[in-house]
């Protein structure tokens, strides 16, 4: 009786989803895919399950990968000393070889195996495929130079489309060029941000290490479930909003500006964070609106 139980719970649970399949079907989602999903191998699992999951169900999900723990731990292994600037990773010519090597070449391809392995049809992709990302130097409010690091001034989005009609699942990591063909390391929440944008993607996720944001950082319960424009001028005034926060919320707002519908900030941590987010109806983690 107990198993049958369970059986009617499952079914219960699809019934639930339904609705947001059909709402769904046919449209783009870009995720941001970060921290402990991408470092904790239940959790790449999971994650890329999920992301499979919404293909077969009709979506076109679109992954863009960070991968600031494993450019630290190989620069360590070279004796490069990792700097950061106001959250940004200070790249010389040096580094931004190792981060080429590393997002373009290790983390997306390990990233591309993990979909594979778990049934769907994925294409790994840098920002100079496709001329997908285009930079500039990015213009610091201190007028420091942080050397290779660039901000996206345009996103070649078609390539996107093309994928996505054809079937397969775009996994980008977040490495821009220019017109002399320079190549630029671009933080991975702002390039999600901009291509979401460009794409008029439906939803804009991020994958953090948190529950969403918090009004109190040492305070689970004090996670704010939805946050509009207004507010999050007055949390940044206050402080509530810091550090490796600020693209990502950012990103929803320019993201929000181009047309995406909705965005959210959710915990990677828990397994299945992202059909729990987009197919149930209580969804976890924080809106970002207008």
């Amino acid at each position: 009786m107990k198993a049958f139980e369970e059986f009617i719970q499952k079914a219960a649970v699809l019934v639930e989803a339904l609705p947001y399949i059909r709402e769904f079907e046919g449209k783009t989602v870009v995720i941001k895919y970060g921290g402990a999903a991408m470092e904790n191998p239940s959790l790449r699992r999971s994650t890329t399950e999920d992301i499979v999951l919404m293909k077969y169900v009709g979506m076109n999900p679109v992954l863009v990968h960070g991968g600031g723990p494993e450019i630290n731990r190989t620069l360590n292994r070279l004796g490069v000393e990792a700097k950061f600037q106001n959250g940004l990773r200070v790249t010389d010519e040096e580094t931004i070889g190792v981060v080429e090597m590393v997002l373009a070449g290790r983390i997306n391809k390990e990233i591309v195996t993990l979909i594979s392995k778990a049934g769907g049809n994925p294409v790994g992709l840098s920002g100079k495929d496709g001329n997908l990302l285009h930079a500039r130097k990015i213009k610091t409010e201190d007028g420091s130079d942080l050397g290779f690091v660039g901000e996206i001034t345009g996103v070649h989005y078609k390539i996107i489309n093309v994928l996505c009609e054809a079937g397969m699942i775009p996994v980008i990591a977040p490495i821009a060029t220019d017109a002399q063909g320079q190549t630029w390391n671009v933080n991975a929440d702002t390039a999600a941000g901009e291509i979401a944008a460009a794409l008029q993607a439906e939803k804009l996720v991020f994958l953090t290490d948190t529950p969403g944001l918090l009004r109190d950082p040492n305070d689970p319960s004090s996670l704010i479930h939805q946050l509009c424009h207004k507010e999050i001028i007055e949390l940044t005034r206050k402080g509530v909003i810091a550090g490796g926060m600020i693209p990502k919320v950012e990103a929803c707002l320019k993201a929000l500006d181009y047309g995406v519908v909705k965005t959210h900030i959710i915990d990677g941590r828990v397994p299945h964070s992202l059909l729990l987010e987009i197919f149930t109806d209580k969804g976890m983690g924080t809106l970002v609106t207008h």
